[in-house]
């Protein structure tokens, strides 16, 4: 054969052409820039798709654990309703309705605990003790007379 170019075969060759001896530039650069741009959008979709986590965790949030069960159901069942509703949820701001709950669970306990009686019941209601001033008082004032 004869390595002479055909007269109406062009002599020069566009860039991305690959030559006939070598590897193709244009298919390697293209190939680089597809797996970055999967990468950059993966990394884009798990961003969005655990906002809501994050949005309940920066405002520490009491229903936390329940955005990121919504957030992980989401994840694994591909429904968008658990994570509009985790979203939902990281967005409003329930009242705390433990913390004086709590509080009056544990007055109540001191109030039981001290209640004169063994058996739970109210003892019989006799005079109330003096103040221990004031019965620092009474003695200095029988000791002088």
């Amino acid at each position: 054969m004869s390595d002479q170019l055909n007269p109406m075969a062009p002599h020069h060759l566009p860039f991305y052409l690959a030559p006939g001896s070598g590897t193709d530039t244009l298919m390697v650069v293209m190939g680089i820039f597809l797996i970055g741009t999967l990468l950059w959008v993966g990394t884009l979709y798990w961003r969005l798709h655990s906002l809501p986590e994050r949005m309940a965790h920066k405002s520490q949030k009491l229903q936390f654990e329940f955005v990121a069960v919504l957030g992980l159901i989401s994840l694994f069942t591909h429904m968008h309703i658990f994570w509009v509703a985790g979203l939902l949820l990281a967005l409003i701001d329930l009242p705390d309705f433990g913390t004086p709950l709590r509080s009056i669970a544990d007055s109540v306990e001191k109030i039981a605990d001290s209640t004169p009686g063994q058996d739970g019941g109210l003892a019989e209601a006799g005079p109330a003790p003096a103040p221990a001033g004031a019965q620092d008082a009474a003695k200095k004032e029988h000791s002088h007379a």
